[in-house]
């Protein structure tokens, strides 16, 4: 079994999700991109989410989590289907893993609604000798997400290998920071807090 294939045929929630989920917001609305079975989809209704999926085929999702909000799309080849007016609708979190569309990255960053999350996990630079995904395309390069991420307020970044199963990987956990806040006390703006 390709790591590929060990990591998307996974029933439960990756590990990187899993440990970045409480800087979400209470009753946060989460799109999970590429959402393939719905490992992620289930993870974060049972935490009483409302989550929205998307991916080129959801019918296993469609059985494995019925009661979420599913879109159908190929978002490679067509308009991204989640707009409004000219701009990406915004989720209290984005989630993806396992997938890389360089063209779409900027409209996920853009994706995170103010003081919502960006959770990215996918396979890097390195991964190809280990086994698959091995195409460039598909691998991200060092820094490459670090830079995607430019706008948003980096919480977590690890960039390196993993060996049950096989694989290198990038991945990251990073806030779209409101507005700074001000006291008379300071004259300045306070740091969030994101607990690690």
């Amino acid at each position: 079994m390709t790591p590929e294939i060990a990591e998307h045929g996974s029933l439960s929630a990756s590990p990187w999700v899993q440990r970045w989920s409480h800087l979400l917001a209470a009753n946060a609305t989460v799109l999970d991109v590429a959402c393939g079975a719905g490992r992620h989809l289930e993870w974060f209704l049972r935490r009483g989410h409302a989550v929205t999926g998307i991916d080129r085929d959801i019918s296993v999702a469609a059985q494995r989590v019925p009661h979420t909000t599913l879109i159908q799309a190929d978002i490679e080849n067509a308009p991204w289907p989640l707009v409004r007016g000219q701009q990406p609708q915004q989720f209290g979190a984005v989630v993806v893993t396992n997938y890389l569309w360089r063209a779409l990255l900027p409209t996920l960053v853009a994706s995170v609604a103010p003081g919502g999350v960006l959770l990215y996990e996918t396979f890097a630079a390195g991964n190809e000798t280990v086994g698959r995904p091995s195409r460039p395309d598909f691998l991200l390069q060092p820094g490459e997400l670090l830079r995607a991420c430019a706008g948003l307020q980096v919480v977590a970044y690890e960039n390196g290998y993993l060996d049950q199963p096989p694989r290198f990987v990038q991945r990251i956990a990073a806030v779209h920071s409101p507005l700074p806040s001000f006291t008379p006390e300071t004259s300045g703006a306070l740091p969030g807090r994101y607990t690690l």
